[in-house]
């Protein structure tokens, strides 16, 4: 068996990869495994479980609570919430295991399981390891104590979660959004209610799309993968900005007065200047990923903001960030983290923080955004190599450094192998895109002959 957990836990579409008995049954060894962590420290546990709007979330959850309370462990059921939120509730609830069904941007029929720790954290690497060692465990017959009678886990439901949410966030905000009008993409996703609520409590304007969720319709040509219908929407209701979610509102795009968009890198930008501006700035250090473009780079240099880059996985982001305590981090995709208020990424939260910041500034975001300027990528996946001999091979290490001479400082190369397939991604960003495209399409040959 390969492994089960990703970069942001087990997805696979729903009921034929992704199971109701694999939901079950990862719940059980989950709770087995933090027991024996000592994550339990002898009292009865609580898990807190929260889903996206998905059809199959219905099924999976029944699943993930029927494993947790048959494992001895009580359950609050939260419903449809975001994944930050469940995050949030796990720590202010003092839970000692939050649950996340979602796919997050995936289409409908996929579906996933997340697992948060004690005070809403992404597992550890080799928590997860253990979780799938024992569920493979159980699923191969090994018996495991079933508690009985009193010993069961409880289940009931909050209907306090949602409010609890947005209450924190109204309290981060660092001021108001009167004057604002904003539009919200919900994706038909999981902040349908949330989102629209707290901007509106916020004090702005709220025009909403992709808000009427029917457990099909989720991502479905909204949301922050597909911005056609956002960027029409804003210069239709002539709104000052546009915020777009995925299906679980874990990331967050924007779109500018004009109806162009303002992407995870932008975004992080004009974060990471307010938040030096009050102080909240740790470091001045922001954190990213190698996929940033290199226009955001060049920006936080002429700014005097330290840009620490990780690999590619907002989970590398995180690790970074507490690792070395820094305040600010994120993706080009829109996972943004704001760590002193937030444990993953959080799309409403990021889009508050970044009207706000309109607001405060009396400075429309296209300006705001203008602090960064994108440069050109080009993108070309080489299929059928071996991906294993990309850090080794001379013949492309050399080709590799022509190319990058040839970009000069305003020009980078990154070559990036495939987690599942056998191919090599090569990017390349220059000012001209006529160059990017002419160095991607030698290196591509490259690529193809040393590890074709």
């Amino acid at each position: 068996m390969g492994r089960l957990f990703g970069t942001d836990g087990v997805r696979g579409v729903a009921n034929a990869d992704l199971t109701a008995e694999m939901a079950l049954g990862l719940s059980v060894a989950a709770a087995h495994v933090l027991a024996e962590a000592g994550t339990f420290e002898g009292h009865r546990p609580t898990a807190v479980v929260g889903r996206d709007p998905r059809a199959s979330g219905e099924f999976l959850e029944a699943a993930v609570v029927a494993g947790l309370a048959s494992a001895g462990v009580d359950v609050l059921r939260v419903g449809v919430l975001p994944t930050p939120a469940v995050a949030y509730l796990t720590g202010e609830l003092g839970a000692d295991l939050g649950v996340m069904l979602s796919a997050s941007h995936n289409a409908m029929p996929d579906n996933g399981i997340k697992f948060f720790a004690r005070g809403g954290h992404k597992l550890a690497d080799e928590l997860e390891d253990r979780i799938e060692s024992v569920y493979e465990e159980h699923r191969t017959g090994a018996p495991w104590d079933r508690p009985t009678g009193a010993g069961v886990g409880r289940v009931r439901d909050s209907e306090e979660g949602a409010d609890r949410y947005v209450e924190h966030l109204l309290r981060v905000l660092p001021n108001r959004l009167d004057g604002l009008k904003v539009v919200l993409d919900e994706a038909h996703g999981a902040a349908y209610r949330v989102s629209p609520e707290v901007f509106q409590r916020a004090g702005a304007e709220v025009v909403t799309i992709g808000a009427e969720p029917d457990g099909l319709n989720i991502n479905d040509g909204c949301g922050s993968t597909h911005l056609d219908k956002i960027k029409a929407a804003v210069v239709e209701h002539g709104a000052d900005l546009g915020i777009a979610h995925d299906g679980d509102a874990d990331r967050c795009l924007a779109v500018d007065h004009t109806g162009e968009e303002v992407d995870g890198d932008q975004i992080l930008a004009v974060l990471a200047l307010a938040m030096r501006e009050a102080s909240t700035l740790r470091s001045d250090t922001v954190v990213a990923t190698v996929m940033s473009n290199l226009g955001f780079k060049l920006a936080m240099e002429r700014e005097g903001i330290r840009l620490v880059q990780t690999a590619v996985g907002d989970r590398y982001v995180l690790e970074e960030m507490k690792e070395h305590g820094f305040a600010l981090g994120g993706e080009q995709s829109g996972h943004v983290i704001i760590l002193d208020h937030a444990t993953t990424g959080d799309g409403t939260l990021t889009g508050l923080l970044l009207a706000a910041r309109v607001a405060q500034s009396g400075r429309p975001l296209r300006e705001l955004a203008s602090v960064m300027e994108r440069l050109p990528q080009v993108l070309i996946n080489v299929r059928d190599v071996d991906k294993s001999r990309v850090t080794t091979s001379a013949e492309l290490s050399s080709a590799v450094a022509d190319a990058e001479r040839e970009l000069g400082a305003t020009g980078r190369v990154l070559l990036r192998s495939s987690g599942t397939e056998p191919l090599v991604r090569v990017m390349v960003e220059a000012a001209d895109i006529e160059q990017a495209r002419a160095v991607a399409g030698r290196l591509a040959d490259v690529v193809k002959s040393a590890l074709g």
